[in-house]
């Protein structure tokens, strides 16, 4: 019985038949290319433990089981559990699970005083805090029970936990997070049997490990350059693990950190290696088939001993292209042609979509190689990988749906990604992604664009409306603007970092013609990260900083965006009790007329006050010399029993109109609600959940997507309610409350 239909265990399910035998594959994908070549093929997740033995039992009933293995899967634990429900050669649970938890099995390292690093557990953000400060940077966050490198992030910073702490979090099947030190070094992957207790090391390979602050594994290398006597102290200090753990049965894999203290074991799992290299390099270089070995063991024959009959080196290399629209592959044939060349495995086909790989899933292709010196074998991986060229252009036209479903995916219970986002099936709140109290604040910015109709116009010759828009000394080619969002850990759960966010925001709308507000956030440091991201967009984004007690701290951060080149600043004024930043303990507060002149004064750069809800404050906004105001109640995210933002637009606008720029924001969910705000009165309009849910979909790509339909939105009822320009937007093709 084999745990796995992948292509990990594709090598195990030949040398299985090989050898004569019956082979039942298990695997929760019934696609999988290992269920097509099983002799009994069942459709059963590898981590639905219960299952296993349950259909285990049942066929054991009608052809007798004899072994169960996985090889290079997560599965450990099952394998373990099926062995013991059928008394089958194995290690018992309990071991198999010390294996598999991350945390388990340091604590019994600990215990025994295998070197291995300094960690703590985490269930949650504050944990991880505390973990960070008693172990100091850098250090590595991951999920306690997942493999492949998913959810694991290098942290340099404290600025930087929230984010790798949700990722973790994310990948974690049980929600437990290891927190440990980073271990400065090279690394190795040793693959090794145990019988009768009796550890038989056969492979050791030099791992290459990339894109930080993930850990991305290139390929590896077997053998090991390594010393001998480092290598022969990696193996002893993996001894001492096994022996720890308690494998007495079985195969045993190991990562290991050859640090400055000495080899250290990174990871240690009760299985043999995937990455290729039990069932390909090790094979290849040696002429030792371990999985043919680990299968003997599993069925309670002694294994043939290692030896190495072929002394030659084995090479596998993965290729990474850049993210976007796989358009062409081609060198596949001509590679595969080179004398050396063993293997070219590709994972992607014309018209699939690459993602920015963060693990080691989801790399585009493999390239498997042998020759009889190690310079050899190198030259020929990568002269293979020169050849194979994967082009990628541009993602694929997007659609609405399938963005709304990638970032509901993402989100999962944090939010619904309802068809129409109008608050009434929010499943949280603040912090969260819905309004604060019972929401009906949030509702009411959907109740009052609800209210306006639109007037129909159209015996006239307009085609294509001019929407093009001069404001804050910038022209953009649409009066729509991204609201400043963040918070995405504490209020996204994680489903995108904040970099990556505030990253596609900016890009997105720089791309649709459009510009980004930007938050500031209650991390204190936050805002470096936004205005490094500005930057690198030529300044190309409007800092919206939070109402912080400390004046001092806003002018710093406003000369800070200076520096940056950003294209005007602001302050959401409307933050003076919001409740993310008291729970951060950021002290934020209401701001006098004459502190608001103090920073507007201090700035040559035009300063926008968002959250204005009444005409008295949009005079003193006046009065301080503000360059903007956004009329908004900051999507009802501040105070309970707040009107809509529309609702009082039409009066600010009788008050303040032509003495400064008017903008709004909140509800507004599609190109007629924009055409409504600016037939009210507004100059340009703020678009927020909308944009955070494609930011979580398709990143930049998505931000794009959704500027670019509402604009096409926007001209479309244009053309409908005779408007040429945005000039000739006027109250009168409204149909509503006076």
């Amino acid at each position: 019985m084999i745990i796995g239909g992948g292509v990990m265990q594709i090598p195990a399910i030949w040398t299985a038949k090989e050898m004569g035998l019956t082979v039942m594959v298990t695997d929760y994908n019934s696609n999988a290319y290992g269920l097509s070549l099983a002799d009994i093929p069942i459709v059963m997740s590898t981590k639905d433990i219960e299952g296993s033995v349950r259909v285990a039992k049942e066929y054991n009933k009608q052809v007798k089981i004899d072994g169960v293995i996985t090889i290079g899967t997560d599965a450990s634990m099952t394998v373990a559990a099926v062995a013991n429900a059928l008394d089958l050669p194995g290690i018992k649970y309990e071991v198999a699970e010390r294996a598999t938890s991350k945390i388990k099995m340091r604590e019994v390292f600990l215990e025994f005083g295998v070197p291995s690093p300094k960690f703590l557990s985490a269930w949650s953000i504050g944990d991880a805090f505390w973990a960070a400060k008693e172990i100091d940077f850098p250090l590595v966050i991951k999920p306690s029970d997942n493999m492949g490198a998913r959810g694991v992030t290098l942290v340099e910073e404290k600025s930087k936990i929230e984010g790798a702490f949700h990722l973790a979090k994310a990948a974690s099947p049980s929600g437990e997070i290891v927190v440990e030190e980073f271990m400065e070094g090279p690394e190795l992957s040793i693959d090794a049997l145990v019988y009768n207790g009796k550890v038989d090391f056969c492979g050791i390979a030099d791992r290459i490990i990339d894109f930080p602050p993930y850990f991305v594994e290139l390929g590896h290398t077997l053998p090991s350059n390594m010393p001998k006597e480092i290598q022969d102290a990696s193996c002893e200090v993996m001894q001492q693990g096994i022996r720890a753990l308690g494998i007495d049965s079985g195969a045993a894999k190991g990562d290991i950190k050859i640090t400055k203290e000495g080899p250290k074991i990174i990871e240690l799992a009760a299985r043999l290696s995937g990455g290729f290299m039990s069932g390909f390099t090790l094979p290849l270089a040696t002429g030792y088939n371990i999985i043919k070995a680990a299968i003997e063991i599993a069925l309670g024959y002694k294994p043939g001993k290692f030896k190495n009959t072929l002394h030659k080196t084995a090479v596998e290399r993965a290729i990474i292209p850049h993210p976007g629209r796989v358009i062409a592959i081609e060198g596949t044939e001509e590679a595969k042609k080179l004398e050396g060349v063993i293997e070219v495995i590709i994972n992607t086909q014309v018209g699939d979509t690459l993602q920015q790989v963060t693990s080691n899933i989801g790399k585009a292709a493999n390239v498997i190689t042998v020759a009889n010196t190690r310079e050899e074998a190198i030259k020929v991986a990568e002269k293979a990988m020169e050849m194979i060229k994967i082009e990628v252009g541009a993602p694929p036209v997007l659609d609405w749906e399938e963005i709304k479903q990638s970032a509901k995916n993402k989100l999962r219970r944090i939010c619904r990604v309802c068809n129409v986002c109008e608050g009434i099936s929010c499943s949280s709140n603040v912090p969260g992604m819905g309004g604060v109290g019972n929401g009906e604040s949030f509702r009411a910015n959907i109740k009052a664009l609800k209210k306006y109709k639109l007037n129909v116009s159209i015996i006239h010759n307009i085609y294509e409306p001019d929407i093009k828009i001069d404001i804050l000394g910038i022209r953009l080619d649409t009066p729509l603007l991204a609201a400043p969002i963040t918070g995405t850990n504490t209020n996204m759960g994680g489903a995108i970092d904040s970099e990556t966010y505030t990253r596609s925001v900016v890009n997105g709308c720089r791309m649709a013609g459009s510009i980004a507000m930007v938050g500031d956030g209650a991390t204190p440091s936050h805002y470096k990260d936004e205005l490094k991201i500005i930057k690198e967009a030529s300044g190309w984004g409007i800092p919206i900083f939070k109402p912080r007690v400390d004046q001092e701290e806003i002018l710093k951060r406003i000369k800070e965006a200076e520096e940056s080149n950003v294209v005007a600043v602001g302050m959401d004024i409307d933050a003076a009790v919001f409740v993310t930043m008291a729970n951060k303990g950021q002290l934020v507060g209401p701001k006098s007329l004459a502190q608001l002149r103090e920073l507007i004064k201090n700035t040559h750069l035009p300063f926008i006050l968002k959250g204005i809800m009444t005409v008295k404050d949009a005079k003193n906004a006046c009065e301080a010399g503000a360059a903007a105001i956004v009329v908004s109640n900051h999507g009802g995210r501040v105070l309970d029993c707040m009107p809509g933002a529309v609702d009082v637009l039409p009066e600010i606008v009788d008050a303040v109109r032509g003495k400064i720029l008017i903008m709004v924001d909140g509800g507004i969910r599609g190109g007629i609600d924009v055409l409504k705000c600016l037939a009210l009165g507004a100059k340009a309009v703020l678009i927020g959940r909308p944009i955070a849910i494609c930011a979580i979909g398709e990143q930049t790509q998505g931000v794009e997507y959704i500027v670019n339909r509402y604009t096409q939105e926007l001209k479309d009822a244009m053309i409908l309610t005779g408007c040429s320009s945005l000039k000739e937007i006027e109250k009168k093709i409204v149909y509503g409350p006076d």
